[in-house]
């Protein structure tokens, strides 16, 4: 998005306001809006079209706002609401993840991919996933078992998996297939052309695409102030240094094993 290569989806006005997950405290609220009241300490996420969450102040519509549990830090809040929330619309809403099933998760480690494994594992599912070559103990200690790096051959895991869930929409379809039991199903975070088509025939292939429930983003809220969700954080910086730190990030990949926290201020 901020290359401008998604155009088709954040409009073609530039330049503009970035950013969509924030946590913060409610200033103002509009004439309809009745469960948010100002004072209330909140977390959610912007409009993918109207963005703007790298500020002091944020508007937002109340779809994608909720209380911040008493408890979790502003900042873990903060981490939240898109990623997680589409690893928890993928497994539940997408997936129809059940207790006891098999997942994999393709790209682990990073926040949509540890979201899921953390929110499976606590489903009661047995998880399997994909890592970098040397990240291996640090999935381990997720849970997650077995673990391959990127360039599996999926033989070895042919028809184990009641999910394989592509985290990082680069799983090739044919690995996904092998892997899944007769009555498996493939949910990407890809909505690539290619994919929509494939979602839209009959089969198992699904496509998660990201909506404000206020329900989902609640229960996210719930697991990480209950310790079942933790993503980690691996900068945070003012405002007035965020382009230099996105800029850092995009060259050499700081934060893929944690967020950049943005203060206001």
């Amino acid at each position: 998005m901020r290359k401008g290569k998604m155009k088709m989806v954040t409009g073609r006005s530039f330049p503009r306001g970035l950013g969509y997950d924030f946590a913060g405290v409610v200033e103002a609220v509009g004439t309809n809006v009745t469960r948010l009241r100002v004072g209330d300490e909140v977390l959610g996420a912007a409009s993918i079209k109207n963005s703007g969450a790298f500020a002091d102040v944020v508007v937002a519509d109340q779809a994608g706002v909720v209380h911040k549990p008493e408890g979790l830090s502003f900042q873990a809040a903060a981490t939240l609401p898109i990623a997680a929330g589409t690893a928890y619309q993928a497994l539940f809403s997408v997936g129809k993840l059940q207790r006891g099933e098999a997942v994999f998760v393709h790209a682990s480690l990073g926040a949509v991919g540890r979201s899921a494994v953390q929110f499976a594992l606590a489903h009661g599912a047995i998880v399997g996933g994909s890592c970098r070559l040397g990240s291996e103990p640090e999935a381990r200690g997720l849970g997650i078992d077995p673990i391959v790096d990127f360039d599996f051959e999926s033989a070895a895991l042919s028809r184990r998996f009641d999910i394989v869930l592509d985290a990082a929409g680069t799983l090739p379809i044919k690995k996904a297939r092998r892997m899944l039991t007769p009555k498996g199903r493939i949910v990407s975070v890809n909505p690539s052309p290619a994919n929509m088509v494939r979602n839209a025939l009959p089969g198992p292939f699904h496509v998660v695409i990201g909506k404000f429930v206020i329900a989902d983003l609640e229960a996210v809220a719930r697991a990480a102030a209950d310790g079942h969700l933790r993503l980690p954080i691996a900068q945070t910086v003012p405002l007035a240094t965020a382009v230099p730190a996105l800029t850092e990030l995009e060259r050499n990949g700081i934060a893929k094993r944690g967020k950049l926290i943005i203060l206001p201020g």
